[in-house]
This record gives structure tokens, sequence and C-alpha cells, in this order.
């Protein structure tokens, strides 16, 4: 046996709790690299003039928190689903006709908050595991570039932090990577039909960050720990380079007039054993409305061919009726 924790022993467990904000045991393992959740629960030394030049051994908590980072890792279609259940909303799939993929799909809300799914994350390694209870996702990254896997990276905060075990016995999960070289990319006017326009030949890379709004909502209520889970309105960025031609040039006469536009964001993977009625491969598809609020000079460059850096900040659109909605289509009946 060790006689220190290792870093290659580190994991991540997760577990879907049936009750909001109530701890249950894990049920699978991310796949990813692995920290511990870190407790920031507040200490405070109060400051007291009773006699001593020094600090003495006075003491209290008046706030219990804890998050977690999940570094950057290959994104897969099939553990994305933890991030967009605990980020944007809990949802049942649905099964395309016969076929072996279930439909998963998540609208990022431009009005009220959807109901999410709360997690009791593990963390640790083989000397300790600490467990984060009501863990919810604040905030989430997918980034890709040509030649590459699609990376992804998220932030979570849940109710604190307390020591505790590994819940055994949990299978590694099977996944399948999503590919920057698979992907296709979409812009289309607002009043007209989402995915009819492909940017054909000049897709180099993107980043979709997305803010879920969510907020851990403080009260007098009885406990250190936060009462619940708050909403403040959320956001989304799609920032991504293409290439230097007449279609992008077209694109930047429209950032100039201020004109909304609607983007499609498509991921294909492996093929299904069994067609569906839509979708006969596992499918990642990101729709977005908004404006272009920065479109670059073609000044940057791709191995010597010029490249325009754009970023498109979402936003509702009546005539589209969007402002973001995610799909997810993968061989899963229910997540794990």
């Amino acid at each position: 046996m060790t006689t220190s924790g290792i870093k290659n022993l580190r994991k991540v467990q997760l577990g879907r709790e049936s009750t909001a904000l109530t701890s249950v045991a894990a049920s699978t393992i991310w796949r990813g690299p692995a920290i511990m959740p870190v407790d920031e629960q507040v200490k405070v030394m109060p400051e007291e003039n009773i006699g001593f030049s020094s600090m003495v051994t006075r003491q209290y908590t008046p706030k219990k928190l804890a998050s977690m980072a999940f570094p950057s890792t290959p994104a897969t279609f099939q553990q994305i689903l933890h991030i967009l259940e605990g980020g944007i909303k809990t949802v049942s799939p649905s099964q395309d006709g016969t076929g072996s993929g279930y439909i998963y799909s998540y609208p990022l809300p431009s009005g009220d908050q959807n109901t999410i799914k709360t997690y009791t994350i593990e963390g640790g390694d083989n000397k300790v595991a600490e467990e984060m209870e009501g863990a919810f996702v604040v905030d989430f990254e997918l980034s890709g570039k040509k030649n590459e896997a699609w990376m992804l990276s998220a932030n979570w905060q849940g109710r604190q932090s307390t020591v505790s075990s590994f819940t055994g016995a949990l299978s590694v999960p099977t996944v399948s990577e999503m590919l920057f070289n698979r992907s296709k990319l979409y812009i289309d006017d607002v009043g007209g039909t989402l995915g009819a326009t492909q940017i054909s030949n000049g897709f180099l890379e993107a980043k979709l960050k997305i803010t879920t709004g969510l907020k851990a909502q403080f009260t007098g209520d009885g406990n250190l720990y936060f009462s619940f889970i708050d909403f403040i309105g959320a956001k989304a960025t799609f920032e991504f380079t293409l290439l230097h031609n007449s279609t992008t040039a077209a694109e930047r006469v429209k950032w100039r007039s201020d004109t909304a536009r609607q983007i499609r964001l498509l991921i294909e993977g492996n093929t299904f054993g069994t067609a569906g009625t839509t979708y006969s491969k596992e499918t990642f598809r990101v729709d977005m409305a908004g404006l272009y609020t920065a479109f670059g000079p073609p000044n940057d460059e791709d191995e010597g061919s010029n490249a325009n850096k754009i970023v498109f900040e979402c936003a509702y659109d009546s005539t589209a009726a969007l402002f973001v909605n995610i799909l997810d289509v993968v061989a899963l009946s229910s997540i794990p």
C-alpha cells in the first residue's frame, strides 16, 4: 500500500439526487481528470480588545459552501448529459422511432428557470474521499478545433464538502468522443430555415461558453449552507473562427448592419445499431439565435490561410422563436 495519495488513483463519481439537495450514493464514474471538492466554508476570527496583543483562539463559521471544477476533458455524447442535467434542465428522453437513439432536448431558459437535477459528487484519491451534495452547474465550456476532439469543462457548486467514502462496485461507463472534424456549422436568416445553409470548407475552431444563471441562495433558514438554488438569467456566447472567403465576408456585412442571425452547430458520432426515424448517428446539436458583437478582420491565419475570429452573443429572437436549444441523441434510454 502506498504511503500517500497518488494522482493516478484520483476519481470522481456522480449520483443523481432523487430529492434535490439530499445526498445519494454515486451511480457512475466521471471519465476525465479528477480532483476533490473544495470546501469553501468561511472562517472568521473576530477582532477584539481583551488584554492580549495577539489573536486568541476564538473562531466561528457563518457560512458553508463547496465547489468543484471539472477540468477540460474530451467531450463525449454520453457524459455531457450530466452537465446539461445539472445546469440547464432535467428531461425525460424520447426514443427516435424504433431506433437505438434516444433524444434529449435542453432549452436554455430565456424566461423563468427550468427544473434541474442536482447531484452528489464524490471526489478523492486512494487515501480519502469527500462528497458534495446539492451540486449544480454554474457554467461550462465546449471548445474545439480542427483535427482534435471537442473539449468540455465545467464548474459546480454544492452545499458543503464532507469526509466520506467512495461508493463501491461502479463500472466505468462506455463513452464516445465528439470529434471536431465531424462537425458542421450552419448560419441562416432568423426568418429562414435553421440548418439550411452550411458554412462549407471554412469552419476552423469554436468555443461555446454558457453561464447557467443558477446561484446558491443563502437565507436565514436554520442552516449554514444555502437554502435553495436561485436563477438570475442564463447567458451564452459562441466564439468561432472561419476561413476568409466570400461567405465570411458576407457575414461580416451582417455584423456591420446589426442583423440577427441563427446558427446551428452539429456534431455527429458513431452510427447506431438501428437507425431511428430522424437520426442514424450519435448527434449533438446546438441551435442559437443572436447577434455578432465582434467580427474581426482576416488578420488571423491558419497555416498561411487568412481567417476571421467572430463573437456571437446569443439572444432570444422572436422571429426565430429561439434563444439556445441543445439536443443530444445517444444510445441511452436513461442517464446512469
